[in-house]
């Protein structure tokens, strides 16, 4: 997430593939956070950075400048070791690089009309993608090395994008989400699940990957244009509990997707795939299954938010059952970092509490900590 307006604190922010770090990027430098305590693990002062992506919880860092100092160039991937402070190897490109995505196996750069894959160990070129102007980087990864999928635009007059299986380097499908061009978009982390949103921001659908072109959840959001910022599934290893989007209307939107297909297993038959999918693209779920965070955001700041993790609990206060609990983690571009538990029990009843909020950019590191 690149491409800041200036006045923005914070250039970049991510999450590492099991959410457990989170990283920033700003005109100073970038930090690597603990997202269980929010402590500050890591902080370098190299200038003005555009991308920092994690590799799990190594000391591996892929870092691209935003190009406001001579040496921090936006054609240039360096991967970084943030034990010994040196750069591991460079990658120079002819244009700016716009996303970064990797997993154990697999390095993905995306540029504005090509996208290049790379074996992360010995950084040969195993695939080069022609596709359409993206100058955004809208892009999902799923890092999970049995379901690695990469999903990028594949028109810029509507909102189709390809699929590709970058295991084993082949297009899996091409899926036509939204009339509207692509915002953004997400994998679930085991492959199984892509959610997207059009620029038009008022559908958010969700598509089985191995069943992409024919069935689809379809979720409203509301029925005025927004902006979506972000889109986050909750971890899985099948079906996953939860969806949130955030938007430039400052709230948070909560999509249980794990209710709405138990709901519908009820109703459906004729077995696993036609319990939990709908006959058709305009199959939407009715308003009670969506739940809103409001004004968990200023209006019109970018933020970029992920469910850390879902549990499954119960409630021993009352007889009252907890069907999930969910951690929601927020950053927002203005410089904070939020996280909620957001609770819904077997009825669809839905209620959230802040756990914690702090500035970014004054938290205090101990500068012994190291990843």
């Amino acid at each position: 997430m690149a491409n800041q307006p200036s006045s923005y604190p914070i250039l970049c922010a991510s999450f590492n593939q099991d959410a457990s770090l989170f990283a920033i990027g700003t005109r100073d430098g970038f930090r690597i956070f603990d997202s269980n305590n929010g402590r500050l693990c890591y902080e370098r002062a190299l200038g003005a950075f555009n991308i920092v992506e994690m590799l799990f919880s190594s000391n591996l860092v892929a870092i691209v400048g935003a190009g406001e100092q001579p040496s921090l160039s936006p054609r240039r991937l360096c991967l970084f070791n943030t034990m010994s402070g040196n750069a591991l190897r460079e990658l120079n490109f002819l244009t700016s690089i716009l996303a970064v995505r990797m997993n154990r196996k697999r390095l993905v750069v995306l540029l504005q009309d090509k996208t290049y894959i790379y074996d992360i160990n010995s950084l040969t070129i195993l695939d080069r993608i022609d596709t359409v102007p993206n100058s955004k980087g809208t892009c999902a990864f799923s890092p999970s090395l049995d379901g690695c999928f990469l999903a990028i635009p594949a028109s810029i007059t509507k909102g189709s994008l390809l699929l590709y299986n970058v295991m084993e380097l082949q297009l899996h499908c091409e899926i036509d989400a939204h009339r509207a061009p692509l915002a953004t978009m997400v994998l679930s982390s085991n492959g199984m699940y892509i959610a997207t949103a059009s620029e038009q921001g008022t559908m958010i659908r969700v598509h089985l990957v191995s069943e992409a072109t024919k069935q689809s959840y379809s979720f409203r959001r509301g029925s005025y244009p927004s902006t979506i910022f972000s889109l986050s599934f909750g971890p899985c290893s099948q079906v996953p509990e939860i969806l949130v989007a955030t938007s430039s209307s400052g709230s948070v939107h909560v999509f249980p997707l794990g209710f709405a297909i138990n709901q519908r297993s009820s109703r459906r038959s004729g077995g696993f795939l036609g319990s939990i999918m709908p006959d058709s693209i305009s199959d939407k779920l009715d308003p009670a299954h969506h739940h809103i965070v409001h004004n968990a955001i200023p209006a019109g700041i970018k933020s970029y938010a992920v469910i850390r993790k879902v549990d499954r609990v119960s409630d021993t206060s009352s007889s009252e059952t907890v069907a999930c609990r969910a951690t929601l983690a927020i950053i927002t571009y203005n410089g904070y970092f939020q996280e909620y538990t957001l609770s819904l029990n077997d009825q669809n009843e839905f209620s959230r509490s802040l756990d914690h909020e702090f500035n970014l950019m004054t938290t205090i590191t101990d500068n012994d900590v190291r990843l």
